[in-house]
Order: C-alpha cells, then structure tokens, then sequence
C-alpha cells in the first residue's frame, strides 16, 4: 500500500484484498477526473490515452482502474503521472489513492487471470518508467503495441443506409458505399470518392458507410474526420511534438473515413503527412473513404501525387435530388418528426426547394414550427407563407393536365387526341413522350397516368417511358426536343 499521502495519484502498490469485489461508484469519479482532463490535454491525446482507461471500483479514497496493457501503463505513467496525481486530489482528496489493473493480454494462455494486477513496488514503477526515456519506446512503438486501444469512430449512428433515401441521384455512390461497408478493403473501390454539392447526403453516406461495417463486424477500427478536422489535429501534434503519435493514430484504423478533403487545398505539410497516411493504409489492406464537392480532378491546391492516389479507386457523385426522391425525403422526415403532411403541401415544398437536402429539411422544419407556433393546421396556404421567406419565386406543383396541354401546344395537335385510340404514329409518339414526361416531372402512380390517357394500363405507361427513355440515348434531335418541352412545362409552373 501507498506508505504516505503523499503518492497521491498513479501507484503500483498492491491492491488492498479488501477493496476486490466491493461495488462502488467507480465511474461517477473518474467521469469527475476525465472533465478535468480533457480541458488540460489535447482532443488527441484525450482519445489516446484516457477515453481507454476503465473505473473498476472504488473503496474510500482508493480508485482501481483498468488499463489496455503494461505499455500503456508505462507510457500513462511516464508522460502523465502530475496530471493525473494533481486531478484524483481534487476529486478524491489529499489521502487518494490509484491502483491500476492490467488487461489480459489476447494472446496469454486462456487460464490467465482477466485482471493482472500489479503487484511491484515504487521502485520498480521507477524502473519502468526510467526504461521509457529510450528510443525503443517512442511514440511510434506505442501505436505497434496499444492492440487493445480502438480509435474513437466519431460517427453519428443516427446516419445509416436504412434512413437514407434512395433515387436515381445518389444510386451510384449508395450502392459503392454499402458494397464498402460490407467489405472494406475487399472491393476495387479503394479508396471511395463520393463527391457533390453540399447538403446533398454525402455526410450521411459516410457515416452511414462506417456504422454498418461496426455493425456487421467487418471493420474494429474506424474512425471519422473532416479535412478540418484532421488538420488542426495536425498542427496540435506538431506543437506538441507528437507527430509520430498523430500519425500512427490514423494509420492504425481499418477504416478511415475524411470528410471534404477539398479543405486540405494549400496545406502542403498536413498533405504530405496525409499522403503517407494514405499510402500506409492502402499498402496494409484498409479501407479509405473519402468525400469532397468536386470529382478529384478538380481539386485545386492539392497535390499531384495525392490526385492521383484518390483518382485510383471509385469515384461516385451525388446530384440534387430530383423530383421523386425530394417527395420521399419529406415524407420520411416529416413522419420522423411525427407529422403527417397533406400531399399537397409535400408536393408543393418539393416543386418550390430543389437545391439540396438541408434546404428541404430546413423549409420542412420551418413549417412544422410555424404551425405549431401559431397554432394552425398545416396547409398548402401555410406552406406558401414558409417558403416565401426562403424562396425567392414559387411555383406550382406540375401536373399530368398541365404537361399534356404543354406537348399538344409543341406537337401541334389537339388535346383530345392523347386520350383518343388512334394508332397515328404522330400521335401516338406524342402521348408517349407526354407519358413520360408525367412520369418525370409528377408523383402519379402509373395507373393515374394511364388513367389520364383515355383509361391506358400500367403497362402501357411503362412501355411508354422506356421507349422514350431508350430513344432520348439514341437520338440528339429527339433528346433535345424532349429537353425544351421539360423546360416548357417547368416555367409554365410560375
């Protein structure tokens, strides 16, 4: 046991057998020390060298706590044996003491004791701690040996693939991600690039990415970051001169997910530590996903061997969403908030706010807090009031009247005869690419659409739209013509 008051903090004394067992409130008190902590240390060594630390039990003013390994002992001890004394005073009085416990090592015969405790003397702490002034045990041997350290994945499980909407914008980089996250490192998409405008669900999607390869089991290791983020980090190790600890934090992940790396424009010290982070982790096996608001061929300011690196693998974009997908999105936003909207309004907020996502969901939550703060029921009149704020023109949700009057007007036949059984071939082309225009540019049902051609089934519709659909691929003259009577419809909607 401690012999004086004075070993306030860290000791290796054997711990009392009275304490084994006892249930105590371990973790309120080492939650009290952590508060203190991180206000004093870097969010990098924070996550390195604390978060892993687990209360066991506490008995008096005597914590016992469980660490990783011996290495990691030795290097809390060595590197943060004042803090550490100075914040368990303060919590736990001038007489606290710390006992510390070791975790079984994976690779220790399977009859080891879970918690090896250490049973030493002060002597032998200072042996050990005197052994880390040597190069064998520089911050680059710490990540070689912290086997039982998983990084912090920073990710936000309410992002997953479940909740995110998918349609013809973003079916490419969805399906990447999801092939990624149930065999990172095992796919040609290495690394992943989704790119696209902001608010569009790229963060989303990475999250989304790493909370299913946790959930299925295919990656221990992951770990979310912004460029931004990355960087300041960056800058803090090198102030502190923990470089190599920085850099071997991330080149340990099986996962590494950066956000906008488009931010790492002019930062040619924090690209060249994040090339050879690249370079280490695709060399190793592991997965690399990243984002950015251009495809990396537009990058500026980056450099040329990191392009190329990014270039090498996958490259997904994500458009703004087009008409559909923004109807599902409300739909399903305006259930999670427990509202049920009228179609009319869904309609109308997804006509009127085609940006992106996080507009939509702003103008959606806009609404709900208009209606419920002037007490009113949410209608398409209450809806108009909310977007005038932030639309600057509205208009009116297309409809399938709308859009054949439109084509009757470009073909210059009468409006009648899209809904007549003729088989003139002028005709019937014309009601084909009204069909599908309809298709397009509302929400009807197939069975509404033939139902507004002279009562055509489903399967009519759907003949219509791939024929129009194959022939716009084939066909420039035709493709415009299908363009200009888009753009028709769209401005007749004002």
């Amino acid at each position: 046991m401690p012999t004086d008051s004075a070993h306030v903090g860290p000791s290796i004394d054997r711990v009392p057998e009275d304490a084994v067992g006892i249930e105590t409130d371990a973790r309120r008190v080492w939650d009290a020390c952590l508060e203190r902590i991180e206000e004093r240390v870097t969010s990098l060594s924070f996550k390195t060298w604390f978060q892993p630390i687990v209360p066991q039990k506490l008995v008096g003013s005597k914590l016992t706590v469980q660490v990783p390994s011996q290495f990691f002992y030795d290097w809390v001890e060595q590197h943060y044996n004042s803090l550490i004394r100075e914040t368990i005073g303060e919590v736990l009085g001038e007489n606290a003491h710390l006992y510390y416990a070791i975790a079984a090592d994976d690779h220790a015969p399977a009859d080891t004791d879970h918690n090896n405790f250490i049973n030493s003397n002060r002597q032998n702490a200072e042996s050990a701690t005197t052994m880390l002034g040597s190069a064998a045990f520089a911050p680059r041997a710490a990540f070689r040996q912290l086997d039982a350290l998983l990084a912090q994945s920073n990710l936000n499980p309410r992002y997953t693939f479940e909740n995110f909407i998918k349609g013809d914008s973003n079916q490419l980089a969805r399906a990447a991600a999801l092939a990624v996250a149930n065999n990172p490192g095992g796919t040609s998409f290495n690394p992943l690039v989704v790119y696209g405008g902001t608010g569009l669900g790229k963060t989303h999607l990475m999250h989304a990415l790493g909370n299913q390869a946790i959930a299925i089991g295919k990656a221990k290791r992951v770990v979310y970051v912004s460029s931004e983020k990355f960087t300041i980090e960056f800058v803090d190790a090198i102030q502190a001169d923990r470089v190599n600890e920085f850099s071997h934090f991330y080149r340990s992940v099986d996962l590494l997910i950066v956000d906008d790396i488009q931010f790492f424009s002019g930062k040619e010290k924090t690209q060249d530590n994040f090339f050879h982070t690249f370079n280490t982790l695709y060399q190793l096996g592991k997965q690399i996903v990243l984002s950015s608001d251009v495809p990396p061929k537009e990058l500026k300011g980056l450099d040329e061997r990191l392009i190329s690196r990014f270039q090498s693998g996958l490259t997904a974009d994500i458009q703004p969403p087009d008409l559909e997908t923004r109807i599902a999105i409300l739909r399903r936003k305006s259930e999670d908030n427990g509202f049920e909207l009228p179609p009319d309004v869904i309609d109308f907020i997804a006509v009127n706010v085609t940006s992106n996502i996080r507009e939509l969901e702003g103008c959606l939550i806009s609404l709900i807090a208009r209606a419920s703060l002037d007490n009113r029921d949410v209608n398409l009149d209450l809806a108009r009031d909310v977007l005038r704020v932030v639309v600057s023109e509205l208009k009116s949700p297309i409809n399938i009247d709308q859009i054949q009057r439109t084509v009757c007007e470009f073909f210059d036949i009468p409006d009648d005869l899209l809904r007549a059984k003729t088989r003139k071939q002028e005709i019937v082309g014309a009601r084909q690419v009204a069909m599908y225009l309809a298709k397009e540019l509302t929400h009807s049902s197939l069975k509404t659409i033939g139902l507004h051609f002279g009562g055509r089934d489903h399967s009519t519709v759907i003949h219509a739209f791939q024929t129009v659909h194959d022939r716009i691929k084939n066909d420039p003259v035709f493709r415009q013509n299908v363009e200009q009577l888009r753009k028709r419809i769209e401005m007749s909607s004002h």
